[in-house]
């Protein structure tokens, strides 16, 4: 039993073959996905593929490449698609410091109006950090998000953040970047975090893990997370999958 939380089973890569993939992940034994919505294009989407597979879910918010596009209407709009039974999660945001579409302070604003929300509707969040740790923790801490909670998503930075962010009350989240030869930071995380706050992912088209690197990723490749993961804390394939998949079930309040 695997439960990928972080999949884009709405990208484009997916148009033609969908179904198929979708079915490849069931043969692996992923039992759960969360399908993320990040703007106008892709949350009807998450939502529609949700609705059409009883095991998949789906989360909504504003990705922060694009924050600069977001208006109050796409807040309410968001606020509205949480009362729907299929959405679990609000996400993904967060900061990107790697492209220049939006600028810094804009995407800081729309994360805490969108941390705000997820207070208000009680619901977990989905956070997405590139190149912007510190202040994301910051944020996190003054905007008092231990009270939604939720996920470092697909994390890839030092122990020391990880664990201010458990102090949070969050979840950990590893995707392929553990199963990389050369990073040194995903496995110590994975060594050292509880194994009751780790999540595992793909973040799926992205990221594809080892030997897929560079290769479409796709939900059945989480397998090879949770494989990587047992190895590294010298447990079972099977303790890994039952408890990650036990605490995402928690934290999306999914029976």
């Amino acid at each position: 039993m695997l439960f990928d939380t972080h999949v884009h089973l709405n990208a484009d890569q997916f148009m033609e073959d969908r179904d198929e993939v979708i079915q490849r992940a069931l043969d692996e034994g992923v039992e759960y996905m969360v399908v993320v919505g990040f703007d106008r294009k892709t949350i009807p989407l998450a939502i529609e593929i949700a609705e059409q597979n009883d095991f998949i879910y789906a989360a909504v918010g504003w990705h922060p490449v694009d924050a600069i596009d977001m208006t109050d209407e796409d807040l309410k709009w968001i606020e509205e698609l949480s009362k729907h039974p299929k959405v679990v999660a609000i996400g993904e945001m967060g900061l990107d410091y790697h492209w220049d579409k939006s600028p810094h302070d804009v995407q800081k604003e729309v994360f805490r109006k969108q941390i705000n929300l997820a207070k208000k509707v009680n619901m977990p969040i989905i956070i997405h950090n590139r190149e912007a740790t510190e202040d994301i923790v910051q944020i996190l801490k003054e905007e008092n998000a231990q009270e939604c909670g939720g996920i470092m998503h697909c994390y890839n930075d030092v122990i020391d953040y990880a664990e201010e962010c458990l102090e949070l009350g969050f979840y950990i989240s590893l995707g392929g970047p553990v199963t990389f030869k050369n990073a040194a930071d995903p496995k110590i995380v994975a060594e050292e975090v509880p194994l009751e706050r780790l999540l595992i992912e793909t973040d799926c088209p992205f990221l594809a893990p080892h030997p897929n690197r560079g290769k479409r990723n796709e939900p059945a490749y989480v397998k090879l997370v949770a494989e990587k993961i047992a190895e590294i804390r010298e447990i079972s394939l099977e303790e890994v999958a039952r408890q990650t998949t036990e605490n995402a079930k928690k934290l999306f309040s999914i029976e």
